[in-house]
């Protein structure tokens, strides 16, 4: 399969840790475990597969996540549950894909807050809590408002800091933020990554003697650009940079291409520093980490992001809000010392919705019977396997209504279905990963196949129509 250029293997803004009796599962003879693992799920915002200097970037340093794949695994073949924030989240958490999800696109609702979660979904989080395990979330939320059935302290976490609506997540100096379901009144000198960072340590410390899963959806990358001047420093003058003069919604900035390169490498540095502490604590050998992002890069230019300058898609077509390779396919690095292969690539296609079975599983929770993904603990412990059973499914009813469908190395995108497109797009991954070349007047049979999926996959949804028919 061609990874567009790039050796390593994908992994975008997730961070997962597992603990001594996944280890003693890896081992080939099975040593007892005092306890269950550990999971730390890190997932960037709007980071591109290509933004990793482990997956090829140029221009902007990332030494801590390079780190985490060269002492693991980097996934080339990784996709986020859908081209945008809140229903890429809802896959992450529930294990369902936009088919069947109950969020499948961006809902907002005022003063603050995203359609709700609701609570007859059950949760990563929930299914671990119910095992014992102690539960946090730092940063950013998006499935809910502050005090609904949605919130984060109602979907399974103990503990919630950061924010709870997208829309104020704009803004790295917040006037507020929320712990659990009080709000926190910040002076708008505090930068929000900051404190989201520093929370999540203090989880860790906290919970050191018990089982625990940490998820910390991070805001970096998503605008606006604003990073502390230290970090700004790091690549101010290092190329040329014409400012950012503001508009839609988005501050302006002297020097936007230094101000998104120092945010991604501070957000790298807070990697380092829950790997750091991971080792201070003597927990780094009982950790699987991974980590990923919840979806592809940023419009061109939009805020003053610059996703052509950064190569932030890493060759592939489309970007955010696209169901095209750039809009979905994103980084996942596992580092698992004893389990991972250390410095090895995977290229089995795989997604966010693979994620809920396999920590599921690695932690010994019984999940839900209905979930759309299979376990990657098999590929963990072997990167060479590259087949899955289940195909992988995209939807969103956003940008026109969008499909989108993988079945071994065949990628089907169906677009522009709230004007009546029925056409559907076939490209062959394996040898065109830029989907350059539209296969489906060549295959018929395996266009066949992938109609198949998108017809299979869609349940329809009131509140999200894919075409104009939907009711």
């Amino acid at each position: 399969m061609d990874t567009g250029g790039h050796p390593a293997v994908m992994l975008q803004g997730a961070l997962v840790v597992v603990s001594a009796s996944v280890l003693a599962s890896c081992a080939s003879s099975p040593v007892p475990s005092p306890r269950a693992p550990n999971v730390v799920l890190i997932v960037a915002d709007d980071l591109g597969w290509g933004e990793l200097g482990c997956y090829g970037q140029r221009k902007i340093r990332t030494p801590r996540i390079d780190a985490l794949a060269a002492e693991g695994a980097r996934f080339t073949q990784f996709y986020s549950g859908a081209p945008v924030c809140a229903p890429s989240r809802c896959v992450l958490l529930t294990g369902k894909h936009n088919g069947h999800g109950v969020v499948r696109d961006n809902f907002e609702v005022q003063p603050e807050g995203q359609l709700d979660l609701p609570s007859s979904e059950v949760t990563i989080a929930e299914v671990l809590r119910e095992r014992g395990y102690a539960t946090g979330c730092f940063g950013k939320w998006g499935l809910s408002a502050p005090d609904t059935e949605g919130h984060p302290n109602a979907q399974g976490f103990d503990e919630f800091f950061g924010y709870i609506c997208q829309r104020q997540a704009h803004d790295f100096y917040p006037d507020h933020l929320w712990r659990n379901r009080e709000r926190v009144e910040l002076d708008r000198a505090q930068y929000s990554h900051d404190l989201v960072a520093d929370a999540a340590l203090e989880f860790v410390r906290e919970h050191r003697e018990q089982p625990f899963f940490l998820y910390i959806p991070f805001t970096i990358p998503h605008l606006a650009l604003q990073v502390p001047d230290d970090s700004l420093a790091e690549y101010v003058g290092e190329w040329e940079d014409p400012p950012y003069e503001g508009g839609k919604g988005y501050k302006p900035h002297p020097t936007p291409r230094a101000a998104y390169a120092g945010m991604v490498t501070r957000m790298d540095r807070d990697v380092g520093r829950i790997v750091d502490l991971l080792a201070e604590l003597e927990l780094a050998d009982d950790t699987l980490v991974l980590f990923t992002s919840d979806n592809g890069p940023t419009y061109d230019r939009l805020g003053g992001s610059d996703s052509a300058f950064f190569e932030s898609a890493g060759g592939l077509r489309g970007l955010k809000g696209s169901v095209y390779e750039g809009g979905l396919r994103v980084p996942l690095v596992a580092r698992w010392p004893g389990c991972v292969p250390a410095g090895s690539t995977c290229a089995l296609p795989a997604a966010f919705v693979d994620l809920y079975p396999t920590i599921a599983s690695e932690c010994g929770a019984s999940e839900p019977a209905v979930l759309d993904g299979e376990s990657l603990g098999p590929a963990l412990r072997d990167p060479s396997l590259s087949t899955r059973a289940r195909p992988l499914y995209w939807e969103l009813a956003g940008y026109g209504g969008q499909q989108a469908a993988r079945l071994g190395d065949w990628k089907a995108v169906r677009r522009q279905m709230r004007k009546g497109n029925d056409r559907i797009e076939l490209y062959d991954l394996a040898t065109d990963a830029g989907e350059t070349r539209d296969l489906a007047s060549q295959r018929p049979e395996v266009l066949a196949q992938l109609r198949a999926v998108l017809e299979r996959e869609h349940v329809d949804a009131p509140l999200f129509p894919l075409t104009k028919k939907e009711k």
